[in-house]
């Protein structure tokens, strides 16, 4: 495996943009009373997971910052989730959209969950 010389090297930061892609070009038959909850909320969380990566690898320096970052970016992850859960119970989206999207974010969820335990592998040492 090359060597990481940035987010954008990582896996996890490139699944979380298709995914994001995938989220709003699904919300783009949402209907329009929708626009300013649902779309929106989805919309962010979705793109959130991405920008809190480029954001925590920033702040690798510091392991305890780096990891609240990829800790946030789970959460934003999880949410993107819960919002999935929404849009499929009021049938914005079938069961099997929801099915590929939701196992998409579980994935993503578990790839930060792992980098989050192997945070020394990713942070830089500090200098004393």
């Amino acid at each position: 495996m090359p060597p990481i010389k940035s987010f954008r090297d990582l896996d996890v930061y490139r699944r979380a943009l298709v995914e994001a892609k995938n989220v709003f070009i699904i919300t783009q038959n949402f209907p329009r009373e929708e626009r300013f909850s649902l779309i929106d909320q989805i919309r962010r969380s979705s793109r959130a997971v991405d920008a809190l990566l480029a954001e925590g690898w920033a702040r690798r320096r510091y392991r305890a910052a780096f990891i609240n970052k990829i800790n946030e970016a789970l959460g934003a992850a999880m949410e993107t989730q819960s919002w999935l859960d929404q849009s499929r119970m009021c049938g914005y989206i079938s069961d099997e959209q929801y099915r590929e999207l939701d196992q998409a974010w579980q994935h993503i969820g578990a790839m930060l969950q792992r980098m989050i335990q192997r945070a020394d592998d990713f942070c830089m040492p500090e200098s004393k």
